[in-house]
Parts: structure tokens; sequence; C-alpha cells
């Protein structure tokens, strides 16, 4: 075909790429240069009414690219109506932390669990979660968006899944979607993203298996490269790909970047929660002395437990693991995403019996990983990191306490606490595991976070008085077992996200 007129302009435009954009004034962030190249396309494709995939590495900022956009797109082009973001449920919190962080003052709401609300007022966020938004369909799709953003879309790689066919019924003139990884397992899903931020871009699925896929899929097929360079040019103004490894990129990255995860309580980690504050609380209560300290160290303990899983706490034999931990769930969207990138994580955990509970529940997904803790044999420890540093297993599972010092195991990009240790100090001398000198890659480090919780409090404390969080946990829990019963009450009890 040979476009003409305003086809042709819009042709020309799309291989032109994007102009040069200054970052919106409103962002309380410093975008680095290909985050900016990034807004600039995504604003491109966006003003044109087609839709993008920014499908960049873990870690190169999606998320705040986006906030950049929704700004840009109100300061500039005058769009009021609100941006609905939808995501898997452990990455909720995320959202709304980096949104009131970097765009403070926007208003952001849920539209999930108990508390459902669409009204943002203008120039807002609506969080959803896939499973809400499937559901609650009708009910989404019947609000005016000024943009829909669908995070870790591979969510929604079936085009023929309940999942998919719902979101598809929501208009928005500006779709994007976020993933790092495009293709897990064949183009059909490539098509699938595609077709959903710029439907009918590459014709009907089963054309595009049998004049694109096949023959890019088929490695024996005689004319494979010239298959593969004929669909790369055919999707590569609707999709921008960026990796760590690429060399405008490396220069601009931290050598280590520190993240709070915040994660969601399932409904059975809630009430287990509450349970067990307002049982222990009315004992603390009456109590004094050494007596209340052990009640106190006790609470803590097992509220700590809680967030991590309820199996954990509850001492199940042979527990089932999925679906009841906001943790566990976020791990699994952690994970899929580093090994999809061929990269290598270090999960730490300060519990041995979570840590059992985590590989147990890795080999049930096939996810190769091992285990260390303070009872593994010299020799096999030995053996545990050859494995890690040659690749061969791309998951390594430690406690805190047996993989503190010692180890080098360089081959770690990611570091994941899955739990909190209240003496920074001790979790710095874990990532130092991965983040030393013959480390030749930048290392994220991921803190999950149960939301709403001790964990949470802790957490705002750590960060915003480190150096009295040094004076006051520098001896762990036991300072906290000093705190009045209200400075308790107000350390312990679950608040509810808005």
């Amino acid at each position: 075909a040979v476009p003409e007129g305003a086809l042709a302009a819009l042709r020309d435009r799309l291989v032109d790429g994007p102009a040069a954009l200054a970052q919106p004034a409103a962002l309380a962030a410093t975008l680095r240069d290909y985050q900016l190249r990034g807004l600039a396309w995504l604003d491109l494709m966006t003003s044109l009414g087609l839709g993008g995939c920014l499908a960049d590495d873990m870690g190169l900022g999606k998320t705040v690219t986006v906030i950049a956009l929704h700004l840009h797109r109100a300061e500039h082009r005058a769009h009021t109506a609100p941006t609905l973001v939808v995501c898997p449920a452990s990455l909720l919190g995320n959202w709304q932390r980096e949104i009131t962080r970097f765009a403070p003052g926007v208003p952001v709401r849920r539209f999930h669990g108990q508390e459902r609300n669409l009204d943002t007022g203008p120039g807002g966020f609506v969080l959803t979660t896939y499973g809400t938004m499937r559901t609650s369909a009708a009910e989404i799709a019947a609000r005016r968006w000024g943009m829909v953003v669908a995070d870790e879309a591979q969510h929604v790689k079936n085009p023929f899944s309940a999942t998919a066919k719902a979101l598809r019924t929501i208009p928005a003139p500006a779709r994007v979607a976020l993933t790092g990884t495009p293709v897990e397992n064949n183009l059909s899903e490539l098509w699938s993203l595609l077709d959903w931020t710029t439907p009918g871009l590459l014709g009907p699925l089963k054309a595009f298996r049998s004049r694109h896929a096949r023959a890019v899929e088929n490695n024996e097929h005689v004319g494979n490269e010239e298959a593969v360079e004929r669909l790369a040019r055919l999707v590569r103004p609707f999709l921008l790909r960026r990796k760590k490894s690429d060399p405008g990129i490396v220069p601009e990255l931290p050598p280590k970047t520190e993240s709070d995860h915040p994660v969601p309580l399932t409904r059975e980690q809630a009430s287990l929660y509450e349970a067990v504050v307002r049982e222990t609380m009315a004992r603390i209560a009456t109590a004094e002395g050494i007596a209340r300290r052990g009640l106190v160290m006790k609470l803590l303990t097992s509220l700590k437990q809680i967030c991590n899983h309820p199996a954990q706490f509850l001492k199940e034999d042979r527990p089932r693991l999925t679906a009841r931990s906001g943790k566990l769930a976020l791990l699994d969207e952690l994970l899929d995403t580093i090994l999809a990138e061929d990269g290598s994580v270090l999960v730490f955990t300060q519990y041995v019996a979570m840590a059992r509970l985590i590989t147990d529940h890795l080999s049930s997904r096939a996810v190769p990983s091992q285990l260390l803790h303070g009872s593994t044999p010299v020799p096999e420890r030995e053996r545990m990191v050859d494995r890690f540093q040659s690749g061969e297993v791309p998951v390594f599972v430690l406690s805190l306490k047996a993989a503190g010092t010692g180890l080098n195991l360089t081959r770690a990009g990611h570091v994941v606490h899955y739990d909190r240790w209240w003496n920074p100090a001790v979790e710095d001398q874990a990532t130092d595991r991965a983040y030393r000198i013959g480390q030749t890659q930048p290392v994220q480090v991921h803190r999950l976070i149960a939301e709403g919780t001790v964990e949470d409090r802790i957490a705002e404390l750590l960060l915003s008085k480190r150096a009295l969080a040094d004076a006051v946990l520098g001896s762990g829990e036991a300072a906290l077992t000093e705190l009045t019963d209200r400075e308790l009450a107000d350390l312990v009890s679950l608040r509810r996200p808005s």
C-alpha cells in the first residue's frame, strides 16, 4: 500500500519519531534522558490517537514515565479526564505511593475491595486490578477516561481470556501497555498487546499468524531473517523496548537502586492480623515487667509472620500457598519479570520456615531455586554459590543471618528483602552479598512491605529518621518493648488504604 495525504503525513511522523520534550513542571522528579525520550514517544503516540507499548526492562522507570505523561497531557493538551491504571493487586500500593510522591496534589483513588471509588475529580488517577476490572467492566466503561494504562500487560496476553476481553470494552482516546516481557512464549502475545493499544494495527490474529508469526517462529525457515526484519519494521513504531544493558542506558543507571514495594494484605491476612492485635493488646494491658516485654515480642513476631504468609504464622504442615499472601503474589510478579530478562536474584528472609515455604512454592511453579540457612554445611554452601554464580540456579533463597557475611554473589542483579529486619545495618550487609567489588551490573534492591501494618510504620521510621532509627532500633525489637500501651497500639493497629 502506498499512503497518500493525511495517511502519508501520519506515516512520516511515526518514522521520524518524536521531537524532544521538557519534563512537566508539576513532576517532583528529574527524568533521565532515556525516560524523557520515552515520555516524548508516548506523547507522540497518544496525541496521534494511537496507543503504544512501553516494554523497558524492570527498573528503568516505566511508572514515573507514565505519571509524567499524565501530567504533560494535562499541562499541554488540556486533558482533564482521569487516567485509569489496571494492574495486578500486588502493585496497587506501589502505584498509589509513586503518584503521591511524583505528582503531589494529583488525586488518586482505588477501585478495589470494599473501597470502590471511581470519582477522582478532574485530572486524577483511578487504580484498579485486573480481577476487579473484569467483574466491573460495564461500570468502568461507563465513565469517560483520558487514558487507560495496563501495567504488567502480559496479564492480558491471551486475547481470548475474559480479562483481555473486558479490557477491550473500556473506551479511551489513549491506551498504554507497560511490560518488561512483551513476548514470553509466542508472537500471538505481541499481537494481543498491540491489538489492544492500537486496534486493527496487525490485522486479524489468524492472518497475523500465517503472515508473520509462523515464519518468524520457525527457525528452519529459509526466509526467517527477512520475516523477522519485516515484523520488526511493522511493530517498531508502536513498541519501545530498552534494556539495562543498552549502551546509551548503562551510564545513566545508578549502581544501586533501592525500592520499597507496599503490598496489600489478603482478606485472610487482615483478619488474622486484627485478631492477634486485639487479643494480645488486651493481655498486654494487664501485664507488667518481663511478662509484658515477652508479650510485646511475641506480638511483633506474630504480626511479621502473618504479613509474610498465614501458613508461616499458623505453622501449617502441608499448606496451600497461592492466593493467601500479598507478598508471595508480588514475589511471583518480580521473579517472572526478572527470569524473563535472564536475570538472577537473591531472596532474603529472617525466618528459615518462610524460606522453606518460598522454595516449596517456587518448586511447585517449576522455578529453579536453592535454599541456604544456618545449618547448611560449608561444602554445600560453596557448591550453592558456584551453582548460582555460574547461572545454573537463578533464584537463591537465603536466611538473613546465615547469609550476612562471607558470600560473594555478584551474579545477582536483584536483591529481594521478603521481610524487614529492623536494624538497617543487617539488611545492608545482606544486600552487599550482591552489591560489592566485582559487580559489573546495576543492582536493584526490592523491600516488600505489608501495607498499613507494623512493617509499614517501621519502614516510615527508618526512612524519615534514619539517625533516630539507628539509635532506637540498634537493639532491634527489644527497644519497642518499652513503648507505652498507646504507642504500641498506634504502631501495630492495621490501617486500611484509602
